[in-house]
């Protein structure tokens, strides 16, 4: 999620603004895994619903990562 933010230069307090989430929710997803699993998939869905919403799309597969769809 952080590479994601940082390809459309967004703050982790503007996400969290447009998400409807707070702050604190944010850091928590951008930490290790163990306190990542903590967020529920609902705030995830509406984290990345922001994301994808600016043209991130996430890659799978054996290199997980984000990519820009569009300038």
């Amino acid at each position: 999620m952080r590479a994601a933010r940082a390809l459309i230069g967004l703050s982790q307090a503007e996400l969290a603004r447009r998400a409807g989430v707070s702050i604190p929710t944010i850091k928590r997803c951008e930490s290790d895994s163990e306190r990542a699993a903590v967020v529920s998939a609902e705030t995830q869905d509406k984290i990345r619903a922001v994301l994808e919403g600016e043209g991130v799309e996430f890659t799978n597969g054996n290199h997980p990562g984000v990519r820009l769809l569009r300038p």
